[in-house]
């Protein structure tokens, strides 16, 4: 049979892509292989984000063209593949295939076309496709990816995911309901809800708060997780479901981009700062407990030090627990292309070193205090170093515990008794077996 090696880079939502992929190729007899040596097709699921997620993607083409024989094929699908078409296959000479995120049900006919000598690619939007009838090849675990919701609507001036993603569109509520009653009769029992703007599902007079709702009356479900959120769309509605739907888990990722009404303007964002934290607090209201993450971008143009001392006050005045920065990656195509007075490199860099000290310094100081709590976590997969396994709480705090190897899939509770900073170490309270 023949042997596909598939590399996947970028954001959950490709992880469930790359799944989907292999469902569509494993219906035609392709079997998954390990390792690129030996493989009949070579595919690498990519980013296009940012502009070093593409960089290493070249780097890494360079790299497995070593593996190509006669009659193999070496593919570039995903977002980068979206944003480039064609022109991925002017540029390297290597590559066979280029399908963009909607063209996966045509993978094994393109596959064949390529292996009769055609370079082909398909990067046509198809606002339609969800691919309910596609059954997933994913790993065995505890946890899965449920993807709700493609493309992405709200127009950020930096952001090239409406391009590569097409159009917002929702699943059927009816849909996930099904798939994520699947996912817990193989033995899943924490789905993560996928969206690029993922509160903002609607089907008809059904919003978010719904879905929530639906999904976490599935018998089996025990922790429920959703990214990425967009701030304004947690509407009073969605907010008193989350609060009130048990599986919910207390973490939000919440995206803010910057602190600077200014610099929020420029990016297109649809909240101003004061907007934000009145979101911020809504949530922390509701939800005793629940901790936040987020992403910040520095060195967009036009920012000044001003604008970014605005950005470093946010992340004290919101109390993130932890962050996700970024340097500004200029994206061909978007609107922030345009935008004049681009922050030079070395200042951006500077900044961006400030941003992480302060993020990193607030993550410690605040996990600090927790060491000694107790929490129920879920124990995920063997840690990569070591004996002891990795495990998460409802919080979202990684916790390093030493448990049997096929403790994977069971819940216990255990004592926080110490931290790196950003992960930390626990002992199992006594009798600390949950029974799902």
């Amino acid at each position: 049979m023949p042997r596909i090696y598939l590399e996947t880079y970028g954001c959950q939502m490709n992880v469930a892509d790359s799944e989907l992929m292999l469902g569509v190729l494993a219906a035609q007899g392709y079997v998954q292989s390990g390792v690129p040596e030996g493989a009949d097709v070579i595919l690498l699921n990519t980013c296009a984000v940012r502009d070093n997620a593409e960089q290493r993607v070249v780097g890494r083409m360079g790299e497995l063209q070593r593996h190509k024989f006669p009659g193999s094929i070496m593919g570039v699908v995903g977002c980068m593949a979206q944003r480039l078409g064609p022109i991925l296959l002017e540029q390297v000479p290597a590559v066979d295939l280029v399908v963009g995120p909607d063209g996966y049900r045509n993978l094994p006919e393109l596959l064949r076309h390529a292996q009769g000598g055609e370079r082909v690619s398909d990067v046509e939007y198809r606002s339609w496709e969800h691919y309910e009838d596609v059954p997933q090849v994913r790993e065995s675990g505890p946890t899965a990816f449920v993807t709700v919701q493609r493309g992405c609507d709200y127009q950020c001036t930096f952001c090239i995911v409406p391009t590569t993603r097409g159009p917002e569109r929702s699943r059927q509520l009816v849909d996930v309901v099904r798939e994520t009653r699947q996912l817990v009769e193989r033995g899943v029992s924490e789905v993560t809800l996928l969206g690029q703007t993922v509160n903002s599902w609607q089907e008809g007079s059904e919003d978010f708060a719904d879905l929530l709702r639906a999904v976490g009356a599935i018998e089996g479900v025990r922790r429920i997780r959703f990214t990425s959120p967009y701030p304004t769309d947690f509407t009073p509605r969605v907010i008193e479901a989350m609060a009130t739907t048990a599986a919910v888990c207390e973490h939000v990722h919440l995206p803010v981009q910057s602190g600077s009404n200014a610099v929020l303007k420029r990016m297109r964002r649809r909240y101003t700062r004061e907007r934000y934290l009145e979101v911020v607090a809504a949530l922390r209201q509701a939800i005793p407990g629940i901790t936040l993450s987020t992403d910040i971008i520095v060195g967009f143009p036009g920012e000044t030090e001003e604008q970014f001392r605005e950005t470093l006050g946010m992340v004290m005045e919101a109390g993130f627990d932890d962050a996700y920065t970024f340097k500004y990656s200029v994206r061909e195509g978007t609107p922030a292309e345009r935008i004049a007075e681009h922050v030079p490199d070395e200042v951006a860099s500077e900044r961006l070193q400030r941003l992480i000290d302060a993020a990193r310094l607030q993550t410690r100081q605040r996990n600090a205090v927790r060491v000694g709590q107790v929490h129920e976590v879920l124990v995920e997969r063997p840690a990569k170093r070591g004996h002891l396994m990795l495990a998460r709480t409802r919080q979202n705090f990684l916790v390093l515990v030493d448990v049997p190897r096929d403790s994977v899939g069971a819940y216990r509770r255990v004592r926080l008794t110490g931290t790196t900073g950003s992960t930390f170490t626990g002992a199992l309270e006594h009798g600390s077996l949950v029974v799902i």
